[in-house]
């Protein structure tokens, strides 16, 4: 075995990278290992790209294996399954930020896969995987544009670190995950409390270093690894020089053309566009076409793009007419949905999102149960992208990564600015039904709104807005709220969110070389604009969180009890709060908390049913004293031959014996009262022996009088 081990330290942390020791047969393979978190990372490459193949077939799967936390999966199973929300985004992570470095023309099939084979709950596996598949695909030959890497920043009391701990991220007020190379930065996405632009940029200057320093690590590691030089020779293109100039010569300028007309319909553009491409191959023969018919459709693409971006750097004209700067049109709609919960309607230009609110309790938080973390979570947003939304049919395949992604950044966006200790769960869905761009940012929007609307009291609305780039023959233009056909076209997608205050999310991908800190800085100063320009929008339509939930939300209670009394809420076998739910038509959860008390909280539709579990529950934990001599309403728990027992207060029961509970004598218990009927009585004292109370009901009856004797003897006479 030929093992090659080395190290770096990053943010004061050591990392070390061992090849050639797992996985050989693999073209490239690595175990990275920082504190006790080890990860796994292979790579696999295709020999040739498959027939009709244009693209890069690339797969990134990551996988958390439960045996790292020293833990058995649940499930009936007992076996890792499909992926977490949590590993999706991790694979969405490492592969935006790995596909924009393959060669253009490399379409043979690649599979990368990442392992959690160890985890000590300190060192955070997410952080280290761009480092790892970067590092799997150097020491391989297969040929990459790289190597690059990926690092954490938080900032813990003012100062920003690098690749933090669990323990340090709880005193974070921003999480950001960047990627690049030793040139350029390539991806970032994370989740801040209303940061500036300036301090934005300083984050990404000082995640830059930590990754130049990786890289160049790698570097350093290939170099020892003989097999990892040169890469292989690889031909998966097959070009026709005359055909791609014929279409340039035929469609360029038409291209133009259609692009200056400042088309705000995606479909007339589509139209027109295809329009063009048709009436060049009508030039040709048909059998002109079974052969060349491939590289016509593949050159006028790259035509199409040329043109477009050259009108737009040149002639400063977008495809819909807008300026650089220019939002689209926008019009909000609150209260859109009967019995919702809070609902809401936001489109700008062809882009829109219905937007639901539920809000429930407790028992409605989701329950996760992953390696890495384990526990609730009380704020969910779904993001739904139907095919409809884009005016096209075909299969739905259960719930995509990219909605997955999509609907993440939103709750990122929208988590900063939800209230403090609030009791609800918060549920989000965003339906997307039409969709030319900005998807993600419409769901914002829309969930700020659907927030407000259903009476969440958030801090401040937030907005989202979509950057784009067109960089070309040595100019570039910064475009905002960019169209589907501008991200498809264009050099960058920069998404940001924020209040009026701050930014709260962004999300950033970069498909070109070189971007320079200053076109960066005039993106975000240009999406400060934009985002403010969307929030006087949302507030024209709703300014302010309503002052109350809608009439069908259930309403909640909570509050504190201490922790050796929530034995006696619930009572044995749950028997106690189990009745109580059923008595009063609540649903009652209990929870232990840090510092020794238990939280409480009651969901009920009915003010009444609200108020009297909330008094039985306070009464079993904040019991009043007993009283002698004090009189009380209680229900009969049991009868007994010599007597029943009475609830005097939750928790504190009391006898009435037979010969108490009316002034006439009583045979049985059972002929005069039964279990559950309500009695009043006063308290008369404690039993000496078996130290229970005493109950008496009769005293509080009105004595009966006495009847006077009739003589039955003849009356004397005078």
């Amino acid at each position: 075995m030929n093992i090659v081990k080395k190290s770096i330290t990053t943010g004061g942390k050591e990392i070390s990278i061992e090849t050639g020791k797992l996985a050989k047969q693999a073209d490239g393979s690595v175990v990275l290992q920082m504190g006790n978190t080890v990860l796994l990372a292979t790579v696999v490459a295709a020999p040739t790209a498959k027939d009709g193949v244009d693209f890069l077939p690339l797969t990134v799967d990551y996988k958390e294996k439960f045996a790292a936390a020293g833990r058995i999966p649940g499930g009936f199973l007992r076996r890792e399954g499909r992926p977490s929300d949590n590993e999706v985004l991790i694979m969405r992570l490492v592969d935006r930020a790995l596909r924009p470095l393959f060669p253009d023309d490399y379409h043979a099939e690649v599979q990368l896969m990442i392992q959690l084979l160890s985890y000590d709950e300190e060192h955070q596996p997410d952080a280290l995987c761009g480092l790892a598949a970067s590092a799997a695909i150097a020491v391989s030959d297969i040929p990459f544009n790289g190597p690059m890497s990926e690092v954490r920043v938080g900032r813990i009391n003012g100062e920003f670190v690098v690749n933090p701990t669990v323990s340090q991220m709880k005193e974070s007020d921003l999480d950001i995950m960047i990627a690049g190379t030793v040139k350029d930065i390539v991806m970032l996405e994370g989740e801040m409390k209303e940061i500036s632009e300036a301090e934005m940029v300083e984050v990404i200057k000082i995640a830059h270093q930590a990754i130049i320093e990786q890289c160049n690590f790698q570097l350093e590691l290939a170099a020892q690894i003989p097999s990892a030089n040169p890469k292989r020779e690889y031909s998966h293109e097959i070009h026709n020089e005359e055909i791609k100039q014929r279409v340039f010569d035929a469609c360029y300028e038409k291209c133009k053309e259609v692009a200056r007309m400042g088309l705000a319909s995606k479909a007339k553009r589509s139209e027109l566009f295809d329009a063009i491409k048709e009436e060049f191959k009508a030039t040709f023969t048909e059998e002109e076409l079974a052969e060349f018919g491939g590289f016509i459709s593949t050159y006028f693409s790259g035509v199409k793009k040329k043109a477009v971006r050259n009108v737009m750097v040149d002639e400063k004209i977008r495809l819909d007419g807008r300026g650089f700067e220019q939002i689209r049109p926008i019009w909000c709609e609150i209260d859109y949905l009967p019995i919702v919960h809070g609902s809401s309607v936001f489109t700008r230009g062809e882009t829109q999102s219905l937007t639901t609110l539920t809000l429930g309790g407790k028992m409605d938080e989701q329950m996760l149960d992953g390696v890495t973390f384990k526990g609730t979570e009380k704020f969910m947003l779904h993001y739904n992208f139907p095919p409809f939304s884009t005016g096209e049919a075909k299969p739905i395949r259960g719930t995509s990564r990219r909605e997955v992604g999509h609907g993440n950044l939103a709750l990122r966006a929208l988590k900063p600015v939800l209230p403090a200790d609030y009791p609800y769960t918060i549920r989000l869905v965003s339906e997307i039904l039409e969709s030319n761009g900005s998807s993600s940012m419409a769901t914002v929007c829309a969930g700020t709104l659907a927030l407000m609307d259903g009476g969440v009291p958030i801090t401040a609305p937030v907005s989202g807005i979509a950057m784009g780039l067109i960089a070309e023959n040595g100019k570039f233009a910064v475009l905002s709220d960019i169209l589907g056909d501008e991200d498809h076209l264009g050099d960058m997608d920069f998404k940001v969110t924020g209040t009026a205050k701050g930014i709260t999310a962004c999300q950033m991908d970069i498909k070109v070389d070189g971007l320079p800190y200053e076109v960066l800085t005039q993106a975000l100063e240009q999406a400060r604009a934009g985002r403010l320009h969307i929030l006087s929008k949302i507030t024209e339509t709703i300014s302010v969180p309503n002052a109350d939930l809608k009439p069908q939300t259930p309403r909640i209670e909570a509050f504190n009890v201490p922790n050796d009394v929530i034995g006696a809420i619930i009572g044995p076998g749950g028997k106690i709060i189990q009745g109580l739910q059923k008595e009063t038509n609540t649903t009652i959860t209990i929870e232990e908390l840090e510092g020794g008390e238990g939280r409480v909280q009651i969901m009920s539709n009915n003010g009444d049913d609200m108020a009297e579990a909330v008094r039985r529950i306070k009464l079993i934990a904040f019991p009043p004293v007993v009283e002698e001599g004090a009189e009380y309403e209680g229900k009969i728990k049991s009868l007994q031959a010599y007597g029943c027992f009475v609830e005097i207060l939750p928790g504190t029961d009391g006898l009435i014996h037979i010969s108490e509970f009316n002034w006439e004598k009583i045979a049985k218990m059972e002929d005069v009262c039964k279990e559950g009927d309500v009695v009043r009585f006063k308290v008369m004292g404690k039993d000496p022996k078996t130290k229970k109370w005493k109950l008496s009901r009769k005293v509080l009856l009105p004595r009966p009088e006495r009847k006077e004797e009739v003589s039955t003897e003849a009356p004397k006479e005078a």
